[in-house]
């Protein structure tokens, strides 16, 4: 599986900032890793330099082998908080379209 992380240019997105979102990522999507071959993540803001309520946005779109991609998006406050909701939404996603195909 691999992940490749994109931030806009209100993000400074250094090698340590991706890092540790691409860690996370990895742990959270290990079970799903054999169904999928790759997962492309973009964090973004929304208001530039200013500081608004849910102007942080992450998309993320796993291509799930055999299947349309998923693609997902969250707006929160944080980074660390769209990252996760994201998150959340994509294993949900995968977990119901993953189960359907076992029950096939």
């Amino acid at each position: 599986m691999t992940i490749q992380f994109n931030t806009d240019k209100n993000i400074a997105g250094s090698k340590t900032f991706t890092a540790q979102y691409v860690a996370r990522i990895e742990e959270a999507l290990s079970r799903y890793s054999h169904h999928i071959s790759r997962i492309e993540v973009h964090l973004s803001d929304e208001d530039g330099s200013k500081d608004g309520l849910g102007a942080m946005r992450c998309m993320m779109e796993a291509r799930v082998d055999g299947r349309q991609p998923i693609a997902v998006t969250n707006q929160a406050d944080t980074h660390d908080q769209a990252v996760d909701g994201a998150l959340d939404k994509l294993t949900t996603s995968l977990d119901t379209i993953l189960g359907r195909l076992s029950s096939q």
